[in-house]
């Protein structure tokens, strides 16, 4: 004999308390009538995007990219701030795009509980970025004052081998162990990345970057902030940054070229075939576990320290403006004048060029 579920009887059959009374009926029976329920703004949701290119979109918030499994990229979201049922999540195929309805958007877990703020052009759709000509309104997210108040933390897992960009104006991204084409473009906020295969690439307006046991093509490209490499190995890598200090070790490339307006630079056990440096401003301390085929460091206002193997065997082309130039190896002079050296150490080899502005240019044995 089956059981029958009866439900109690109740004078009222629509409005707000019959509504309500429905909705308390049915959780307690485990029927779960979620579209009588409001959502909560710190509940957890699943989309799944499928196909080989997958785009994110999302104005505020922390993103965490880990390894998958299966076929398809699985999101977790969790909204965030007394506004967040108020965001729009649209998840379409390989897309997923979060919508704010404000132009003026409050983060205040953003930026390491710091003060911080961004302001992008954002089209209807949710999408954001380039110039106001594109359309959109402009949006200013900050970390405090009044607006909505509202975020979005999503969590991916990402199976091997897709490509993935993610685009997040104010937060913080951080990627772990994943496989695939990997594109993180950001207004202002900080991008970590550890044991990343395939090819990276970071965009940040504004924001500290650092990438740690990466494999694979490497370019970070920043208007303002700090870049970290630790045991970076790849074809290429390529830093260009308006102002903001390169610190990189360990790094394994046929290819190293940065580029940096104002900041020093500073890198320790570089194995490379090719090594370009140029900076505005700032000192440059590069060590070298062999001699590339071609090096061109040249800095307009600050000194240079090359550290080369013992062993070395190269062509010595080295200028200053102002400054002193000094070797710790003995160089079979070509050409002496006051600021400028050419000549050969060991046997002679691949041309090494250094030229600064203003500061000293050093030449030192490991």
């Amino acid at each position: 004999m089956t059981d029958r579920l009866r439900f109690p009887r109740s004078p009222r059959t629509s409005g707000p308390r019959a509504r309500s009374a429905f909705a308390i009926s049915a959780a307690a029976l485990g029927l779960g009538v979620l579209a009588l329920v409001p959502l909560r703004a710190d509940a957890q949701e699943r989309h799944v995007l499928t196909g080989s290119q997958v785009t994110l979109w999302n104005l505020a918030g922390e993103v965490r990219v880990e390894a998958g499994t299966g076929a398809d990229v699985v999101v977790e979201l969790t909204r965030g701030g007394s506004d967040g049922r108020r965001l729009d999540v649209v998840a379409s195929g390989g897309e997923l795009r979060v919508r704010y309805p404000s132009d003026e958007v409050v983060y205040r877990s953003g930026v390491g509980n710091g003060r911080g703020s961004t302001t992008v052009n954002v089209r209807s759709d949710g999408t954001f970025g380039g110039d106001w000509r594109g359309g959109g309104r402009r949006t200013t997210v900050r970390t405090s004052g009044s607006g909505l108040d509202a975020h979005a933390n999503l969590v991916l897992r990402v199976p091997p081998g897709k490509r993935l960009e993610v685009n997040l104006a104010l937060g913080r991204i951080e990627v772990v162990n994943v496989s695939g084409e990997l594109r993180f473009d950001v207004a202002a906020a900080e991008v970590i990345a550890r044991g990343t295969k395939g090819s990276l690439v970071v965009d940040a307006g504004s924001g500290s970057v650092r990438v740690e046991d990466a494999e694979g093509d490497l370019e970070v490209d920043t208007g303002s902030g700090s870049t970290t490499l630790l045991n970076v190995r790849g074809p290429r890598v390529v830093i260009d940054a308006g102002s903001g200090g390169l610190t990189a070790r360990g790094v394994t490339t046929d290819r190293l070229s940065a580029d940096i307006g104002s900041g020093s630079v500073s890198i320790e056990g570089l194995s490379t075939d090719d090594l370009m440096v140029d900076t505005g401003s700032g000192s440059v301390r590069v060590e070298l576990t062999k001699v590339p085929r071609r090096t061109n460091i040249d800095t307009g206002s600050g000194s240079v320290t090359l550290t080369l193997p013992a062993g070395a065997n190269a062509e010595l082309d080295l200028d200053t403006s102002s400054g002193g130039i000094s070797s710790d190896f003995a160089v079979t002079m070509n050409e002496v004048r006051r600021r400028s050296l050419r000549g050969r150490i060991g046997e002679g080899g691949p041309i090494i060029r250094v030229s600064t502005g203003s500061g000293s240019v050093r030449v030192l044995k490991r």
